[in-house]
């Protein structure tokens, strides 16, 4: 009996151990989960934003065709409001999955700004299927919306944790 306790103590280290591998592993095993987890789902929410910012300016392309036919904009393409009206519901309908997606997954800063965004825009359809003259008016329109998609886009930049990015406005000339 002397010899098994005389190896008790080892046999002890040896179960301890054991069970501090086995805790360790399960821990890093779990963090390891959560990590890939959260990953997946800033992708995936990366792929929502993505989504819902292309088939937003899809209305907004729309928009500035219809404005040039219609002397408001240099736009190089004009179309006329009859032309572009069933493209404009397409693309509103189009906008309808990526915005309940965007509802679901989105941080409630970035749907926020994301419904700042789409209501400017909406306003610009309006605007169009008025009829409006006025460059004036549809170049402060065109200002809010570019206002409207750099607080998106500074929103999703935020909310994933990236760097500051362009602010989408190309120069005009070599001074500006």
């Amino acid at each position: 009996m002397s010899a098994f306790l005389q190896q008790l103590p080892a046999l002890m280290g040896v179960v301890i151990g054991a069970l501090g591998s086995y805790l360790a592993l399960v821990r890093s095993d779990r963090e390891r989960f959560k990590r890939d987890r959260a990953g997946r789902w800033e992708e995936r929410r990366l792929a929502v934003y993505s989504e819902y910012a292309r088939s937003l300016k899809k209305s907004v392309t729309l928009t500035y065709r219809v404005a040039a036919h219609l002397g408001n904009d240099p736009h190089p393409h004009p179309l006329t409001l009859a032309e572009a009206e069933p493209l404009l519901a397409r693309a509103t309908d189009d906008r309808d999955p990526p915005g309940e997606a965007l509802l679901m997954l989105g941080s409630r800063a970035v749907v926020d700004r994301a419904r700042v965004w789409v209501t400017v825009v909406m306003e610009m359809e309006r605007f169009q299927r008025a009829g409006t003259r006025d460059p004036g008016a549809w170049q402060a329109l065109l200002e809010r919306q570019r206002v409207g998609r750099e607080g998106y886009y500074a929103a999703v930049r935020e909310d994933l944790q990236l760097p500051p990015g362009h602010p989408g406005r190309w120069l005009t000339s070599p001074e500006a």
